[in-house]
């Protein structure tokens, strides 16, 4: 059973922070009340545990993440849709601004989240001696603000060194900032509970981050220079992988998009996630439905379910899984790339001659709940249901008319949605340009499609414990026939449906850099991948800068600001 689930109202500032304003709870699920220390306990965890879905919107973290990368672009579609100050085209050229709204929505998010961390670690460290449950929450604690420092450190090469919400925080960078995150994983490794699920910090989620601190901590400690992997830490991403590994506790998923299926919390692949099972409004979908056709509704009992036409993937990283396959079409090589689920008559397959506007009879029948849109990346026209002028779904008996997408929802549309490869900023117009990603499931127990997500969203799964493990073998060298095990042990686990990816025969590092857009596109790895495999001063579509200061991003000028009390307390990234 979760624990009961607060939402807080905190004045805290991860940065300077004379105190704090009262804790206001409002209790989120009553069935899951406590009492007594078990409240208290369950009281101060929820709140930081509670802000990560927030943290991880489109327009916050994933974004960040997500955009500056060769995996994704987003214009300003019809001129002003998705424009947002520009601060989409912005981040994906690289040409970021200290007053970026991506940048200071993910800062003070991920500062915000830290501060609760920070509380609750100062709520519990006193309860901590005498109270078994008080201890195990203070250990998830210490590791979630790790966590959330990585990815502070990871962005903007710092971390913030906080033990009490009345103190100033100590800012660390470099090799400092790598050792305090490291340190305080470390105190927790031997004693963190290790069955909470994927929703919680646990043993191996820590495992599993120690690892992923190693494996970058070359490009942690330098931000601007060549990394320098060293061998002890290449060991020690080996050895927190083996721990992962031996301890039996996890296995990789037969089907790919089952990881990011509704029933995905028990899916024995996930090891660090967050959990959204339908308890708070902001358990959400944003990652399932940025990416989609404003015309695509994918859940047909919930019409207000959508697509939002957002980012689509470069053409350049399409061209990694053409260059892979050859001239075998990608989605029938591998089935990580595509999964059809609506399944469309060969003679309605060509729609040459027709438009939304003369092929009323061209449909297929679904009840709502047999309803599945196509997952993976998606090319050309999709199918799903139509509104009448009346905003009415079209029905058919026992079910939905399921049709070819005609642009742009209207009920007198024109022309089909088709997504092609090329895709700019000067495609103004172009609202179904560029191939879209659809990895996450709209979930079918949400009571509208869009929020109430039952779908948790993936931060760490055992694919990436092997794919760690076969880097730091390859970065040490000697290791190939090693590495290259790890690599086809995750390749070909994903055997529930053809086409099974083949085993590859072998493996480099620009292999591997490849592999792992194919195994994680689109879940927040790739600017950090481009970064260690030095492929960030790259050009893809327009994106032309190869200053290698921007590998970070800049320090919202309003956090400068805000923090102009202490003299040189809080100084702007070279470049900015």
């Amino acid at each position: 059973m979760k624990n009961k689930i607060f939402t807080a109202l905190l004045a805290c500032s991860v940065l300077i922070v004379p105190g704090c304003s009262d804790l206001e709870e409002e209790v989120l699920d009553e069935s899951l009340k406590g009492s007594g220390q078990s409240e208290t306990v369950s009281g101060v965890i929820a709140p930081a545990y509670g802000l990560l879905p927030q943290t991880f919107l489109h327009t916050a973290y994933y974004g960040l993440q997500l955009i500056p990368s060769d995996e994704a672009i987003l214009p300003a579609r019809g001129g002003d849709q998705w424009y947002d100050g520009g601060k989409f085209l912005e981040v994906h050229t690289h040409n970021i601004t200290p007053g970026n709204g991506l940048v200071g929505e993910t800062w003070n998010y991920l500062t915000t989240n830290i501060s609760r961390a920070v509380l609750a670690v100062e709520v519990l460290t006193p309860l901590a001696e005498e109270d078994a449950e008080a201890r195990e929450a203070l250990y998830e604690m210490r590791a979630l603000r790790a966590y959330l420092n990585m990815l502070v450190l990871d962005s903007w090469g710092l971390v913030f060194k906080k033990e009490g919400p009345d103190e100033i925080s100590e800012i660390l960078r470099g090799q400092d900032a790598v050792d305090y995150v490291e340190g305080e994983f470390l105190a927790v490794a031997g004693v963190i509970n290790d069955d909470r699920g994927p929703g919680r910090m646990t043993r191996a989620a820590v495992w599993g981050f120690l690892a992923k601190l190693n494996l970058n901590a070359a490009i942690y400690r330098n931000p601007y220079g060549t990394p320098d992997f060293s061998l002890e830490e290449m060991d020690k991403v080996i050895a927190y992988s083996d721990s992962i590994i031996d301890s039996g506790k996890f296995s990789l998923s037969p089907e790919y998009f089952d990881l990011f299926n509704d029933d995905n919390h028990d899916n024995p692949e996930l090891i660090f996630a967050l959990d959204q099972r339908g308890i708070l409004n902001n358990d959400h979908s944003r990652w399932a439905y940025w990416s989609m056709s404003g015309s695509l509704f994918p859940r047909p009992e919930y019409p207000n379910a959508d697509g939002t036409d957002g980012p689509a993937i470069t053409p350049e990283f399409y061209q990694t899984w053409a260059d892979a396959y050859g001239t075998a079409d990608p989605a029938e090589a591998d089935a990580r790339f595509y999964q059809r689920n609506v399944d469309v008559p060969a003679e309605y397959g060509d729609l040459t001659g027709y438009t939304p506007r003369n092929d009323a009879d061209r449909y297929i029948c679904i009840p709502a709940e047999g309803f599945e849109i196509d997952r993976g990346i998606l090319r050309g026209t999709p199918w799903g249901p139509r509104k009448d002028s009346d905003g009415n779904f079209y029905t058919c008996d026992g079910g939905y008319r399921i049709y070819a997408l005609g642009e742009r929802r209207e009920a007198d549309m024109e022309y089909y949605v088709d997504h092609t490869l090329e895709i700019d900023f000067t495609d103004n117009n172009g609202y179904a340009s560029g191939y879209r990603v659809s990895k996450y499931q709209f979930s079918h127990t949400s009571p509208n499609g869009n929020n109430y997500s039952n779908v948790d969203l993936v931060l760490l799964r055992y694919a990436e414990i092997f794919m760690m493990r076969a880097e730091a073998r390859l970065r040490k060298g000697g290791d190939t026939g090693q590495a290259l095990a790890d690599v086809n042990t995750v390749r070909t686990s994903r055997s529930a449906r053809e086409p099974v990816p083949a085993p590859l025969t072998s493996l480099d590092l620009e292999t591997l850099y490849r592999e792992r857009g194919f195994e994680f596109y689109w879940e927040m790895s790739r600017r950090t991948d481009m970064i260690r495999f030095g492929h960030y001063e790259d050009s893809w579509t327009e994106k032309t800068d190869n200053d290698v200061r921007h590998r970070l991003f800049p320090i919202p000028q309003s956090a400068i600001d805000g923090a102009s009390g202490v003299e040189g307390y809080l100084v702007q990234n070279d470049g900015y």
